[in-house]
Formats: structure tokens, sequence, C-alpha cells
């Protein structure tokens, strides 16, 4: 009884880290007795959040050579749908401001979900790309090369083309790159730095940390759970109307739906299906949230709240189908 339950634990434990995210929030929010202590929780999971996603990532990259880190041809398939899709929605909607007729029309009408699913294709792969990766068989290395890679290529590409979804956008093209920059790189950058000096400087430790396979995964399970809290919060504090919410929750979900098929499909010519499904499909949905509030809207960031379910949601079912063929 006991295995199975341990079983099941693993299998889940992603749903379980998102069921156990969204109850918090819920919960938090039916108790106004505990309302006082909100912004101090928010200050917390500010600060845990991204030690946990430093230390996760740390960990995969101990699992790196630096000698694996080379790009491939998928990478750059890759970076041109999620380059090209970003500007052709951003140079649409910039045409619809200042055309007329039905086409533009329409075109303002579904501006919100539009610029919903712009951020959710620009958004760079996930820090925890590389657990799930490595989880579901897949290339550890490649898909890290392409984290890089793309994270360098939304610095500069935002930059340029959301002030012509949003005129208003105060931050010039520098300004907007080095905030950017700033963002991504102790999250990015100084974890591998940190996995390479252990390598070479410290080869007992090294050789401990990479003998634990599942750390990081559990590590991730935790900061799942804090990052659907924040998600929940987004979503349920949201001033828009239902129509809005549920539109941008439909952008969102055919995003991750096109960049699931559509990195598998490309992973599929290259014998890297995994890793290309990931790598394009699994994405850093609190980057999504923070880019919509600070270049964006607010109500465009719920957009990175209902991508954090719905890839997370498939990261599960996939997990859980190949452990269950594992153990057939």
């Amino acid at each position: 009884m006991a295995d199975k339950i341990i079983r099941f634990i693993k299998e889940w434990f992603l749903v379980i880290g998102m069921t156990v995210g969204v109850l918090a929030y819920l919960a938090y929010d039916a108790l106004p007795s505990i309302h006082a202590y909100g912004p101090v929780l928010h200050r917390v999971c500010k600060i845990v959040q991204p030690l946990l996603l430093f230390v996760m990532l740390f960990l995969s990259f101990c699992k790196v050579r630096p000698s694996e880190l080379k790009p491939h041809r998928w990478q750059f398939w890759l970076l041109l749908i999620q380059s090209l899709s970003f500007i052709g929605i951003a140079l649409l909607v910039c045409w619809a401001d200042s055309s007329s007729g039905n086409v533009a029309a329409f075109i303002n009408n579904v501006r919100q979900p539009l610029e919903a699913a712009m951020l959710c294709l620009i958004c760079p792969t996930a820090t925890a790309c590389a657990v799930m990766t490595g989880k579901l068989g897949g290339n550890v290395a490649e898909v890290v090369t392409y984290t890089i890679i793309i994270n360098f290529a939304v610095a500069i590409l935002i930059p340029l083309f959301v002030p012509l979804v949003h005129p208003d956008t105060a931050a010039t093209f520098l300004d907007a790159f080095l905030k950017i920059l700033y963002k991504v790189f102790p999250l990015l950058i100084l974890p591998f730095i940190a996995a390479m000096a252990v390598r070479f400087l410290l080869p007992r430790l090294h050789s401990w940390l990479v003998s634990k396979s599942d750390l990081a995964f559990y590590i991730w399970g935790i900061s799942l759970t804090l990052a659907i809290t924040m998600s929940t919060r987004e979503i349920m504090h949201s001033s828009n109307g239902l129509a809005v919410i549920l539109e941008t929750a439909l952008a969102s979900l055919l995003a991750c739906i096109f960049q699931f098929a559509a990195g598998r499909a490309i992973g599929r010519r290259y014998g890297c299906e995994i890793s290309a499904s990931q790598a394009l499909g699994q994405k850093n949905t609190v980057f999504a949230i923070w880019v919509g509030y600070t270049f964006l809207t607010p109500a465009v960031s719920v957009a990175g709240g209902f991508y954090s379910i719905w890839h997370n949601v498939y990261n599960s079912w996939q997990l859980h189908r190949h452990q269950k063929a594992a153990c057939n």
C-alpha cells in the first residue's frame, strides 16, 4: 500500500504541487484574519522562488559538460518560430491601429487575446525545462543551450517590437534591454558559473550533487507550488470581465498547444523530439507575468498565469505516461 502511495505521488507530483498552490491561495483569500500578512507572504514568495529556481538550475547545470553546450540546427527553427510569430502579431496589431475597415476593426476587438498570444509565444524557455527534459529522457545540454539563446533573443526582440504595440512605453531600447537582462542573468548565467566552478574546483562535491538525480525535480515541485499560488492570485484579482479572462485563457491555451506540437514536429526530424518540444513549449511564466506588467498591461500579464497551468498539466500527463511506460 505504501509503495503504491509513493508511486502515485511521484507520478503526479506536479499535479499535487499545482493543486496545493491553488488551494493555498484560495484558503488565504477565504480567511480575512490573515490578510494583514499578505504583503509579507508576497515578499517571502518573491525571495524564496528565485532561490529555489537558482538551486534547481544549478543542479541541472552540474550534469552538463561545457563541451556539450553547442548550437544545433533544430534550435534555429525554434528560434525562428518564436521570433516570427511574435513579430508577426506585433506588426498585425500595429497595422490595425493605423487602418480602418472590417479586418482592422476585428483585430482591434481581439487585441488583448492577440497580445496574450504574443506574450506566450515570445516567452523564453523555463529554467525548469532542463529538469523535466531529463525526467522524460531528453537531452539536457541541448535544452540548456537553447534556454541561453532564447533569453538573449528575447532581451533584444521585446524592446524592439513592444513599443509598436504600446507606443506609450516609456523605456528606451537600452533601458528595456538592460532591465530584461538584469531579470534573467541571476537565474540563468550565475547558476551556470557556479556549476562550472564546482565541477572543476570541487569534483567530490560535484559527483555527490550529480548522484542526487531527483533533487532538482522535487525542488521544482516546491517552486511550482509557489508559482501556481502567485498565478492564482493574478487571475483572481484581474480587473477584466469574465469574457476577456476566458479569451486570454483560450489564447494562452492555443499558444501552448501550438508550441508543444511545433517543437515535437521539428524535433522528430532531428531525432530530439522530447528536447525540442520541451524547449519550445515549457515557458518561464514568471518572466511572462513580469513582462506583461512592465511592458504591456496587467490584463495581458494574466496570460502567463494561465500558461503556467496549461504547460504543467501537460507535463504532468507526460511524466505519468513516461513513468508508466518505464514500469511496463
